[in-house]
């Protein structure tokens, strides 16, 4: 299967996987060991991401045979073909102005922005030993680790891969254990202050306080 110079672009992978790997380092601070691990898997996500998007496209080159049977049209060795969902929802023109790319990139916006903001209020609360309870905090009582979560489902939207639709789930759960596990440590820390804190906050969302 060739892939042409759509693919094979190493540098790219590196430089935007760095790019985006900073970006979150420049927000979250890491000073923890969870600090690390959210971060770390984080990083993983996005290192696989764009070894498919500019380095080999696994995704289609394992599901090649399918692809070419129902899209013969489609010319899957170009970096375009790579936004499956547009190919598959059988949406027209550019995919880079389709509803999903505009989309995707609103929600990777407002994820990082969501992680400034609450890595922020976090930072100082760490510094003076106090529950962080402003800011993204008075509505949620994770909204760092949501943001991870908006970000990579994000990317999904723009560039779906087999290795990052099987991380996504993971890497959730994972997020939502560290959650509950820094919620043990905040209830030993502070007591009956974090027990009213999390009766008027949720966690994530409704669903799952």
């Amino acid at each position: 299967m060739e892939h042409g110079s759509a693919y094979g672009l190493w540098s790219l992978v590196i430089i935007n996987s760095a790019v985006f790997i900073i970006f979150a380092f420049s927000f979250t601070k890491p000073k923890t060991t969870r600090d690390w691990r959210s971060l770390g898997v984080f990083s993983a996500f996005i290192v696989a991401l764009f070894t498919e998007m500019y380095g080999f496209p696994l995704t289609i080159y394992l599901l090649s045979g399918w692809l070419a049977k129902y899209y013969p049209q489609v010319d899957f060795s170009s970096h375009e073909a790579g936004h499956l969902w547009h190919t598959l929802l059988g949406l027209g023109g550019n995919a880079h102005f389709d509803f999903l790319h505009f989309l995707s990139n609103f929600l990777i916006f407002g994820g990082f922005l969501l992680l400034a903001s609450a890595w922020k209020v976090l930072y100082t609360a760490q510094q003076t030993r106090t529950l962080a309870t402003t800011g993204a905090y008075a509505y949620l009582r994770h909204p760092q680790y949501l943001a991870f979560i908006i970000i990579m489902f994000g990317f999904l939207l723009q560039w779906p891969t087999l290795p990052t639709l099987i991380m996504f789930p993971v890497l959730v759960y994972f997020y939502v254990q560290l959650a509950r596990w820094e919620e043990q440590q905040a209830l030993s820390e502070f007591g009956d202050e974090y027990k009213n804190y999390m009766k008027i906050t949720p966690a994530f969302i409704a669903s799952l306080t």
